[in-house]
């Protein structure tokens, strides 16, 4: 099934023609439960690895056998997921209660070679905003799923560009770590729906006149809604029979009421996994992101999101899953939490073969 963020609630560039100089396109992935195939395009899913080639491993030094057991993460997915609407039976409480975080591969040295995580697997016939160095079309993203390396202690992203065309026998079964330092860190497998949409900057990068602009509006969309409120006389309340009746009547004008628009949760940085795209800075302030080989500005090439949109981004929910509002395999369907909710890989375009940067908000 395909994925359609809604229309625009209004035409941003329409308001503020300025805007359109700033346009860019990003692809969202739109993540759902299920299994691809090794040539497909996915999250978390088997990888068109050749045989022949090793697989990306971390060689840094620091404990790996202590954590959560990556069967264990699996399977309480699982459970939860079996269980929505119901109470857990006698056997299922008893399996997740055994699951704890403990040494699980005590044979693991700090120093031995531990197998990463497939985290993600992109082919530029799918993603139109995927761009990596000539002549490669598949993009698969390893990450450690433990946070201590570097001198932030965060996870060590591992990117690989190929030419799918020359893999041929592929690698089975694929290696992967026993253990991870935190369950967050594991994604859960997922089909993607890649959807190109336009995005534009975050607000606090826009010229000042621009940002400006757009604020007097944002105040004069609150100025209408603050008259229309008081357009309403509780003086003279209307009679309901019953209270089943008062909260029908409440919840019908609730629904003809216009939602709150606003330029960066509505207008602007697409929220959930996606491909290119900007960077939403709503947690600190903007920071330069630039090639440490070069010095070129580094935009965003994945971002990796907690939710596929949250109760400010709500505008952006798909089409298809607006009956599934409320489902965490709709609103949380790759489980991975970095950060404080948001973690970017940015590559280099003048030269995307140039080492990766991390973001994190």
């Amino acid at each position: 099934m395909t994925r359609t963020t809604p229309p625009r609630p209004v035409d941003i560039e329409a308001l503020f023609p300025a805007l359109a100089s700033y346009r860019r396109t990003a692809t969202r992935l739109h993540p759902r439960h299920g299994t691809a195939k090794p040539e497909e395009s996915s999250v978390a899913g088997p990888l068109l690895w050749p045989a022949d080639e090793p697989w990306p491993v971390c060689t840094a030094v620091h404990p790996k056998g202590t954590g959560h057991a990556l069967s264990d993460v699996r399977l309480r997915r699982r459970i939860q997921d079996e269980a929505r609407g119901r109470d857990f039976t006698v056997e299922e409480q008893r399996l997740l209660d055994g699951m704890t975080r403990g040494n699980h591969a005590p044979e693991l040295r700090d120093d031995a070679p531990l197998p990463m995580l497939a985290v993600a697997q992109l082919h530029t016939r799918d993603v139109p905003d995927l761009v990596g160095p000539e002549g490669h079309d598949l993009l698969q993203v390893f990450w450690c799923p433990f946070e201590v390396h570097g001198p932030d202690r965060t996870l060590d992203v591992v990117l690989r560009w190929r030419r799918s065309a020359d893999v041929g026998a592929v690698l089975s079964p694929q290696p992967e770590p026993p253990v991870a330092g935190r369950e967050e860190c594991v994604p859960t497998a997922c089909v993607v729906h890649p959807e190109q949409v336009v995005e534009h900057p975050y607000a606090g990068l826009l010229d000042e006149e621009l940002q400006e602009e757009i604020d007097a509006w944002e105040e004069g969309l609150l100025d209408e809604e603050d008259e229309s409120e008081d357009a309403y006389d509780s003086s003279t309340p209307a009679n309901y029979a019953t209270y089943e009746e008062y909260e029908a009547a409440m919840a019908a004008a609730r629904a003809q009421e216009p939602e709150e628009i606003d330029y960066m949760s509505d207008l602007s940085i697409a929220p959930g996994w996606k491909v290119g795209g900007f960077a939403s800075w709503h947690l600190t302030d903007p920071a330069p992101v630039d090639c440490a080989a070069c010095g070129t500005p580094m935009p965003p090439l994945l971002t990796v999101a907690a939710v596929e949109c949250d109760g400010a981004s709500r505008s952006w929910l798909p089409v298809e899953d607006r009956e599934a509002a409320d489902d965490p395999r709709v609103i949380d369907p790759v489980g991975v939490y970095l950060g404080r909710g948001l973690m970017r890989v940015h590559t280099c375009p003048a030269d995307p073969a140039h080492p990766h940067r991390l973001s994190f908000q």
